[in-house]
């Protein structure tokens, strides 16, 4: 305790020594105005290059700051809306500052494509970016839904909540492949390694800016951040102080609702505060709630039976799945030709003890046998028990929850200049909501919550910082296995021991016993006609009424079902979402169960002060992380000692760049990251932009990146109602016994299926299953190359234009098989009938590498033009596609999920004529494209039938800014001519969005 104290006021000494100490001191003040109209302005940010020491301009535009730096001194005066000016200062007390208003084309500073300040003009890789003035004109509900104007950027909506971004193709609705960093820290959830949207982001007040890098990133960025990178840099309090609230209201609309208009609240508030140039503060808060949009696609994607989407429904189709309804789970009527095989040579009146209608069924047909010399088995298997797919009848995605859903933001930070080189930061964001999400199952995500702590030491050339997120999933649940769940509580699927009291059981004999009925009369009747012809007219007869006997079956089975609303359905339901998913049968879970955590610590060091940076610029970081797996067994594997495991990455960077004859900037940079489960990785990248007139752009690259399997991927042991998800480790089919009890691809026994039902032989059928191979997993990589040109014309027209190739090594991608409930062998043809049922067998996912390369192309326009009175008239177009997905292997799920062309049309005014008016009108088109997901059922996405439509949707918004009280009114809506549409398979309807909002600022600028 006496060391730990001795330390403890050694540390302290020292803090406060280096913070007294100083050098001569400079001290500098002024008054900041508007070039034309000579009113001051307030709240504009003064800094000393090259420093952290800075401060804002006051309500009369004046300012006044003391630093340490050594000169010759150099103050950067910046301001939203207004150009950036560089001042070379003395130990002045009097500068008179004027800055002018501009129209930014093509002035953004970036930093997101080299880790260092730099033109967006001069990047060597792709940006987009949207500043504050970009955000506060969007005509978006949210900063985070603006990003779809963004060129090439693709959203998947799975809730009002949740948008996932994605970039260049390869899309999923948790998007793993771009990066979501807040103010350096990653933004994804630990135990999903996605980011939720923003619920657990920023709130819109904070925001500064956010940057858009596409395509990959791993080179200065590490693992995963192989489809792009998205930072969103939050507002330094010693730069954005004072008070600022927002409160905004509407309306949602959609026809598919059960309530087609519902309002929506959000509100916002954010306070700054700075003492002495030295210590700074800043706390925020928002808040949200709506009803939310809802997903009612009943359309039939079992392909079974004959049926499609486009004619299957619960009506003609006995093994009807929808794809928003759940606890429909299927099993085939052939699965139970074996028990009743078993039951044949049994006396009726032993059978009558467990079932008198069994027993009339077993007598009827040993009868009938007895009668026709047809053996008794081949009028059950061809009559009564017949190769078709029955399933349970679901619930609708209404049924099963509320739709309420709602994200409360908290934010703050707490900022301590040491001295004019160095600040300390400790920063925490905290976000809870509840909204929904689509995955392998649909879940409600609810009172679901995210904290990320952070603190950090940062000089103009360095920062070292560490910090840890924390997911909680709260109550959340699986909304597929719910539905299941509650059909299970009240009657099991198939209970060996209680057949008579399960529900395939039920179906089956009901329906064996009207089919014998009906077959019996017809053959009796055609006996006496034509007995050559006999048996197939009498099975004729059944097929004729087959959809009354499977009606009549379905209403045997479903007597008694949990009608919603009821106290016994609602009973069931809580129980359901009380109970750790998966549970087992009969007793299913659906509540999901994670808090797991990630630590994180980096570094990076510019060596500016130390090189010239106009001979060379060199820079080097590095990082180490740890995933922290707690899932309480639910979700993740259990270790040999019965612990979920934990998940080590490092990895470190270093770059150069240099700049020849101030038109030709030369960037070379290496990465190398090692995941305990895996061989490190190298990631390099070259980079030339060449400057031409000043104004014209030209930029080639090439990188390498790389993704490190999710936690998911790696240690997932999940059943949901499709498939048993599994890590892609080789210790999980060693787990589930892959070598001694074969698994087949799906494909290969679909095709087998396919092959019994067109009448092939058992023995030749079996021929066409492939079983499943072990090969290694690796890393997935990517090769990019990159061409592009950025140029500003008369200072009217910027133009942005990209063309990409990459080329995937060790593709990701999930690979389905299937394994017998028994081992399953070519060797016991019989024993192979179990993989068409899903009674009788599991349906495995599991990531693998594609056993080919997978290649990608696509390029992107975009064009802005400024017109008399500030008019900016704006479009953009990105095109990608898919190469060669013909060499790809049969039933290979690509997850491309991407429209070919998608484009935007914008104009906009930010300030009409001087009137405080402005407007923004944006128009955006996609064309139709494939989805594939392990949402939809495995037979939709192997037939690639999974097609989300073409859709255009136009926004706009009108603001007045209101001086008087320091305020923006702004009148908008997104979607406003109200069509449904919708970006991913299982996704809900998005409507039209209608709002009115008020923003405060204390620090406006009249």
């Amino acid at each position: 305790m006496k060391k730990s104290s001795t330390q403890l006021a050694l540390f302290v000494g020292f803090f406060l020594l280096v913070t007294i100490s100083c050098f001569a001191q400079t001290k500098i003040s002024g008054t900041v105005t508007e070039s034309n109209t000579k009113m001051p302005l307030i709240g504009v940010s003064i800094t000393v290059k090259g420093t952290v020491a800075g401060t804002i301009t006051d309500a009369k535009g004046q300012f006044a700051l003391t630093t340490s730096a050594s000169g010759p001194l150099t103050v950067v005066v910046s301001s939203v809306g207004f150009q950036t000016r560089e001042i070379a200062v003395g130990n002045q007390s009097d500068l008179k500052i004027e800055l002018r208003e501009q129209v930014m084309l093509g002035q953004e500073v970036i930093v997101s494509a080299s880790r260092v300040e730099e033109s967006v003009m001069q990047s060597p890789v792709s940006v987009e970016k949207m500043d504050i003035r970009t955000i506060q004109s969007a005509p978006a509900a949210t900063f985070y839904d603006a990003l779809l104007n963004l060129k090439g950027v693709d959203m998947s909506t799975q809730s009002l909540m949740f948008r996932s971004v994605n970039v260049r193709g390869f899309s999923a609705n948790g998007n793993t492949r771009v990066v979501q960093l807040v103010d350096g820290m990653d933004n994804q959830a630990p135990g999903l390694n996605f980011s939720v949207g923003n619920i657990a982001g920023i709130s819109e007040l904070d925001v500064e800016s956010v940057e858009l890098l596409p395509g990959a990133a791993s080179a200065l960025y590490g693992p995963n951040a192989i489809n792009g990178l998205l930072l969103m840099t939050s507002k330094n309090p010693f730069q954005y102080q004072g008070l600022s609230a927002y409160a905004k209201t509407g309306i949602m609309s959609a026809s598919n609702r059960s309530t087609a208009t519902t309002p929506f609240y959000d509100a916002g508030i954010r306070y700054a505060k700075a003492f002495n140039n030295r210590l700074a503060f800043k706390l925020s808060a928002s808040y949200i709630s709506a009803t939310d949009w809802q997903a009612t696609d009943t359309r039939d994607q079992s392909f079974a039976n004959g049926f499609s989407l486009g004619n299957g429904n619960r009506q003609n189709n006995p093994g009807y799945d929808g794809i928003n309804i759940y606890g429909d789970a299927s099993a085939n009527l052939n699965a139970f030709q074996s028990t009743v095989a078993q039951l044949l040579p049994l006396p009726v009146a032993q059978i009558a003890l467990i079932s008198p209608d069994l027993a009339r069924i077993i007598g009827g047909v040993n009868q009938l046998s007895a009668a026709t010399n047809i053996p008794a088995t081949q009028i059950v298997n061809d009559v009564l028990l017949p190769n078709v797919t029955v399933s349970r009848t679901g619930y609708n995605e209404s049924d099963l929850i509320n739709y309420k859903v709602s994200s409360l933001k908290l934010n703050g930070a707490l900022h301590y200049r040491i001295n004019d080189n160095l600040e300390a930061i400790v920063q925490g964001n905290w976000g809870t909501g509840t909204t929904g999400y689509t995955g392998q199952d649909r879940f409600y995500i609810k009172a679901f919550s995210i904290g990320q702590y952070k603190v950090e030491l940062k000089g103009s050339n360095f920062f070292i910082r560490g910090y840890t997120t924390q997911e909680r999933s709260g109550d959340s649940f699986s909304i597929g296995l719910l539905g299941q769940g509650i059909n299970e509580a009240w009657k099991p699927s198939l209970d060996q021991s209680n057949l008579v009291g399960s529900w395939f059981p039920q179906y089956a004999f009901a329906y064996a016993g009207g089919a014998l009925q009906t077959f019996s009369t017809a053959l009796q009747q055609a006996l006496a006609t034509n007995p050559a012809t006999a048996y197939q007219t009498a099975l004729s007869a059944v097929n004729a009424v087959s959809g009354t006997l499977h009606t009549t079956a379905r209403t045997t089975a479903d007597q008694g079902r949990f009608l919603p609303g009821t106290d016994q359905f609602n009973q069931a339901l809580t129980t359901v979402t009380g109970r750790p998913l998966p549970g087992s049968l009969p007793n299913l879970g659906a509540k999901f169960m994670d808090k797991t955590n990630l630590y994180h610590g980096e570094f990076m060091y510019n060596f500016t002060k130390l090189i010239d940076p106009k001979m060379v610029e060199i820079l080097v970081g590095g990082n180490y992380r740890q995933y922290a797996l707690n899932s309480s067994g639910t979700i993740f594997a259990l270790d040999e000692n019965n612990n979920e495991y934990r998940i080590n990455e490092f990895g470190g960077y270093a770059q150069a760049s240099k700049t020849v004859a101030e038109i030709l900037k030369l960037t070379g940079s290496v990465r190398y990251d090692k995941n305990s489960n895996f061989k490190g990785q190298f990631s390099p990248r070259l980079s030339a932009v060449l400057t031409l007139a000043k104004s014209h752009n030209i930029r080639a690259s090439f990188q390498r990146g790389f993704r490190i399997p999710t936690t998911q991927s790696q240690y997932i042991d999940l059943n949901t109602p499709t498939s048993h998800l599994i890590g892609g480790l080789k210790q999980f089919r060693d787990k589930y016994n892959f070598g001694t009890n074969p698994a087949y691809t799906l494909e290969s026994v679909r095709a087998f299926g396919d092959a019994l039902q067109k009448g092939t032989a058992l023995s030749q059928a079996s021929q066409l299953l492939q079983r499943y191979k072990d090969a290694q997993w690796d890393p997935e990589r990517v090769e990019t190359y990159e061409i592009g040109y950025k140029a500003l014309i008369k200072n009217k027209l910027f133009i942005d234009a990209y063309y990409y190739y990459n080329r995937f090594l060790n593709f990701e991608g999930i690979q389905a098989t299937i394994q017998g409930t028994q081992p399953a062998t070519v060797d016991n043809p019989a024993s192979l009938l179990q993989l068409l049922s899903s009674t009788t067998r599991t349906t495995y996912g599991f990531y693998v590498n594609a056993p080919v390369q997978v290649k990608n192309h696509g390029w992107a326009v975009s064009a802005d033009y400024l017109l008399p009175g500030n008019f900016v008239v704006g479009g953009n177009v990105a095109y990608n596609a898919l190469a060669d997905r013909d060499k790809l292997p049969t039933g290979f799920v690509t997850f491309f999920n991407s429209p070919k062309y998608r484009y935007n049309l914008s104009v906009s005014n930010r300030n009409l004529r001087n009137s405080g008016f402005g407007f923004n009108i944006v128009f955006r088109h996609q064309d139709s494209f494939l989805w594939e997901s392990s949402f939809a059922n495995p037979e939709a996405t192997l037939l690639r039938k999974t097609e989300i439509p073409a859709f255009g949707s136009l926004d706009a918004q009108v603001s007045k800014r209101i001086p008087g009280i320091r305020s923006v009114l702004k009148v908008g809506g997104t979607n406003v001519l109200g069509k449904l549409y919708t970006q991913a398979w299982g996704n809900p309807g998005v409507g039209g969005m209608y709002y009115v909002s008020l923003t405060f600022d204390e620090l406006m600028n009249r």
